[in-house]
């Protein structure tokens, strides 16, 4: 730019505003906030509510001056109450003496309304009584407003309980709109926490096409029994996500012996047990094999502190357990069982019965029923036996619905 061409009035004033000290720009952010705040806040609607018609005359007078234009008002107390609630008011200016129904019961409603009892009110009265005041602050009143009202104390004490209550407001939504994100997030990171654990099942699974949908069934058996044996919602619903793991073990079982058509000898037998130690292994032990550290960690175990792979593993390791102590892989006896592997044992053993395996054909459901029993307080725990032969509907249910392909 030269002298005889200055630079339009625009960008000198932009020029100014760019230069000005920090301070004073955020200064003229804060003033154009709170101006856009109180126009917002002269929209909001104001309650009057005052048995004397001239002084509701008065305050909205007064507050029209101001810019507010939303107004709802009434001389009859009774009608308080059914007005506030249809119309949902920003702040209510309440006279405190009045016929019918005083600001007291009025107030002591609002205060005991789940919906209501963060409305702003300001009370109107011309007593200068101190108990007065202090029962209506014990009630929860905002605010107090002296008659004769004085406009520019109407004015002030009005916009201030507005702008805390738009502030306050704000912060609800915002708490809102954080729970449903929340929410949606925690619903996506279980859905895919269910994906990888039912991933996990599969990868052992395909070792042994026989067995199908074998660990879908015996989860949802599980959840079935949990529930009937009154555990926690949240453990029986654990219990049924982590029971699909219970064979995860299989994949260290050679494929020889897995897929073996005939009954297996002592030696295959015995291997074929160790699918436990392999589940809780994978499940809980995880080797530590970095070129960095393998001096110091390898073979070393790191326990997981999931809940989720802590209960998997339980149930990986206990499955095979037996009421009498004759089980596998510890010889755990009676209720030294955990609870899950008990209700995994009858949910897996039935399963098994049920179904076409490589070395035998599916039992009829009667003689599945007879085999349990004779398990009664050998093989199985009794309170489990009888909550599994409780609910057999829907174990009938869960046993067609994920029934194998022919």
């Amino acid at each position: 730019m030269t002298a005889n061409n200055p630079a339009p009035a625009s960008f000198r004033d932009s020029s100014r505003v760019a230069s000005a000290p920090a301070s004073e720009r955020r200064r003229a952010s804060l003033d154009s906030l709170v101006h856009r705040t109180d126009a917002e806040i002269r929209r909001s609607t104001i309650m009057v509510v005052d048995d004397e018609f001239v002084n509701v005359k008065i305050v909205r007078k007064h507050l029209k001056d101001a810019g507010y234009e939303n107004f709802i008002t009434t001389t009859d107390s009774r009608e308080a109450l059914p007005l506030i609630q249809q119309q949902h008011p920003d702040v209510l200016i309440l006279d405190l003496m009045m016929p019918h129904v005083d600001g007291f019961q009025i107030l002591d409603a609002i205060r005991r309304d789940g919906e209501l009892r963060h409305l702003p009110v300001l009370f109107l009265t011309a007593s200068d009584d101190t108990q007065t005041k202090l029962n209506a602050l014990d009630l929860g009143a905002t605010d107090f407003l002296r008659k004769p009202v004085d406009p520019t104390e109407l004015v002030v004490r009005v916009r201030n309980v507005l702008r805390v209550k738009r502030h306050l407001d704000q912060l609800a939504d915002y708490s809102t709109r954080l729970e449903k994100e929340v929410l949606a997030r925690t619903q996506e990171l279980d859905e895919s926490r269910a994906e990888v654990i039912h991933a996990l099942a599969v990868a052992g699974e395909q070792r042994d096409q026989e067995t199908g949908n074998h660990v879908i069934r015996v989860a949802r058996y599980c959840g079935i029994l949990a529930h009937e044996l009154g555990l926690d919602p949240a453990q029986a619903d654990l219990l049924e996500l982590t029971a699909v793991l219970h064979d995860v073990g299989k994949i260290g079982i050679p494929d020889a012996i897995l897929l073996k058509p005939g009954a297996l000898d002592e030696a295959e037998y015995a291997m074929m047990q160790q699918h436990c130690e392999f589940g809780m292994n994978i499940l809980m032990g995880v080797a530590c094999r970095t070129h960095e550290l393998t001096k110091t960690c390898l073979g070393q175990r790191r326990l997981s502190r999931s809940p989720i792979l802590r209960n998997a593993a339980m149930i990986a390791m206990s499955h095979h357990e037996k009421w009498d102590g004759t089980g596998y892989p510890s010889g755990l006896k009676g209720e030294a069982i955990p609870i899950e592997g008990r209700i995994c044992a009858v949910a897996d053993v039935f399963d098994a019965l049920s179904t076409r395996r490589p070395y035998k054909p599916a039992l009829p459901w009667k003689r599945c029923h007879e085999i349990l029993e004779e398990g009664r307080g050998s093989h199985f725990d009794p309170r489990v036996l009888d909550a599994f032969f409780a609910r057999h509907a829907d174990i009938r249910e869960v046993q067609l619905r994920y029934a194998d392909p022919a």
